[in-house]
């Protein structure tokens, strides 16, 4: 039973970040606007690489002390140049979205402790 809820727990965590990562592809030029550094486009098609790459290790159980620690600075990262900044001007829509990255990144770093602990 521990198994079957390690990898459920893995694959619940990690499918929604490759649905997020094939948004990045379909949806580069609304997504964009969002990017606080110059490169546009680049940082949008990355990040979406990025986040695919980090749910197939979440799948297969591979690499996932390393994509667990990579997604958690993606979203720490996001939630602080995208998300506070808007909540800090006024828009609350966004404080939803900062704290959701937050918790996700918190899950990230438990998953990636979590590998590193099971690999020594």
């Amino acid at each position: 039973m521990d198994s079957l809820t390690k990898t459920g727990g893995r694959l619940i965590f990690g499918i929604p970040f490759l649905i997020f990562g094939i948004m990045h592809f379909t949806n580069a030029s609304m997504m964009v606007g969002m990017v606080p550094i110059p490169g546009g486009v680049f940082w949008v098609y990355l990040t979406g690489i990025a986040l695919v790459a980090a749910s197939l290790s979440f799948a297969v159980n591979k690499y996932v002390y390393w994509a667990g620690l990579g997604l958690a600075i993606f979203l720490f990262l996001t939630a602080f140049t995208v998300h506070l900044p808007a909540v800090i001007s006024g828009n609350m829509q966004n404080l939803s979205a900062l704290l959701k990255d937050v918790m996700l990144a918190g899950g990230a770093l438990y998953f990636a402790g979590e590998a590193q602990r099971n690999e020594l």
